[in-house]
Protein backbone atom coordinates (compact mmCIF):
# COMPACT_ATOMS: atom_id res chain seq x y z
CA UNK A 1 0.00 0.00 0.00
CA UNK A 2 1.47 3.36 -1.05
CA UNK A 3 1.38 6.26 1.38
CA UNK A 4 1.56 10.01 0.92
CA UNK A 5 3.52 12.26 3.24
CA UNK A 6 2.94 16.02 3.19
CA UNK A 7 5.54 18.19 4.91
CA UNK A 8 4.81 21.83 5.72
CA UNK A 9 8.10 23.06 7.15
CA UNK A 10 8.04 26.22 9.21
CA UNK A 11 9.69 29.11 7.38
CA UNK A 12 11.71 26.96 4.96
CA UNK A 13 13.17 28.71 1.94
CA UNK A 14 13.87 27.58 -1.60
CA UNK A 15 17.60 27.90 -0.86
CA UNK A 16 17.28 25.54 2.11
CA UNK A 17 15.33 23.08 -0.03
CA UNK A 18 18.05 23.22 -2.70
CA UNK A 19 20.69 22.64 0.00
CA UNK A 20 18.77 19.60 1.26
CA UNK A 21 18.60 18.06 -2.22
CA UNK A 22 22.35 18.61 -2.76
CA UNK A 23 23.04 17.01 0.62
CA UNK A 24 20.86 14.02 -0.18
CA UNK A 25 22.58 13.53 -3.54
CA UNK A 26 25.98 13.49 -1.78
CA UNK A 27 24.95 11.07 0.97
CA UNK A 28 23.28 8.20 -0.87
CA UNK A 29 20.92 7.39 -3.67
CA UNK A 30 18.54 10.12 -4.77
CA UNK A 31 15.74 9.37 -5.25
CA UNK A 32 15.91 6.68 -2.60
CA UNK A 33 14.52 3.17 -2.87
CA UNK A 34 10.77 3.13 -2.40
CA UNK A 35 10.09 6.79 -3.25
CA UNK A 36 7.51 6.94 -6.03
CA UNK A 37 7.09 10.74 -6.27
CA UNK A 38 8.65 13.83 -4.74
CA UNK A 39 6.99 17.20 -5.38
CA UNK A 40 8.13 20.51 -3.88
CA UNK A 41 5.94 23.57 -4.25
CA UNK A 42 5.05 26.95 -2.78
CA UNK A 43 7.01 30.03 -1.84
CA UNK A 44 8.38 31.52 1.34
CA UNK A 45 6.47 30.47 4.43
CA UNK A 46 4.08 28.28 2.43
CA UNK A 47 6.76 25.95 1.01
CA UNK A 48 5.69 22.28 1.05
CA UNK A 49 6.94 18.86 0.00
CA UNK A 50 4.67 15.98 -0.98
CA UNK A 51 6.09 12.49 -1.31
CA UNK A 52 4.51 9.20 -2.28
CA UNK A 53 6.18 6.09 -0.92
CA UNK A 54 5.86 2.41 -1.74
CA UNK A 55 5.27 1.75 1.98
CA UNK A 56 5.83 3.17 5.46
CA UNK A 57 8.92 1.05 6.15
CA UNK A 58 10.82 2.53 3.18
CA UNK A 59 9.75 6.05 4.14
CA UNK A 60 10.96 5.43 7.70
CA UNK A 61 14.33 4.14 6.46
CA UNK A 62 14.81 7.30 4.40
CA UNK A 63 13.76 9.51 7.33
CA UNK A 64 16.78 8.22 9.27
CA UNK A 65 18.98 9.78 6.59
CA UNK A 66 16.86 12.88 5.99
CA UNK A 67 16.15 14.21 9.49
CA UNK A 68 19.78 14.85 10.56
CA UNK A 69 20.37 16.67 7.27
CA UNK A 70 17.31 18.88 7.76
CA UNK A 71 18.46 19.66 11.29
CA UNK A 72 21.92 20.69 10.02
CA UNK A 73 20.36 22.98 7.38
CA UNK A 74 17.97 24.52 9.91
CA UNK A 75 14.71 23.14 8.52
CA UNK A 76 11.98 22.17 10.97
CA UNK A 77 9.88 19.71 8.95
CA UNK A 78 6.94 20.11 11.30
CA UNK A 79 4.50 17.28 11.84
CA UNK A 80 3.99 15.43 8.54
CA UNK A 81 0.52 14.45 7.35
CA UNK A 82 0.51 10.77 6.36
CA UNK A 83 -2.31 9.09 4.47
CA UNK A 84 -2.88 6.00 2.36
CA UNK A 85 -2.82 6.74 -1.37
CA UNK A 86 -6.15 5.82 -2.93
CA UNK A 87 -5.48 6.99 -6.48
CA UNK A 88 -2.87 8.53 -8.80
CA UNK A 89 -3.45 9.90 -12.29
CA UNK A 90 -0.63 11.05 -14.56
CA UNK A 91 0.34 11.04 -18.26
Amino acid sequence: MSISILFTPTGASRAQYDDSIRGLEKNGPWPPDGMEYHVAFGEGGSFRVLEVWENQDKANAFAERLMPLLHDIGIDPGQPEIAEVIGVVHN
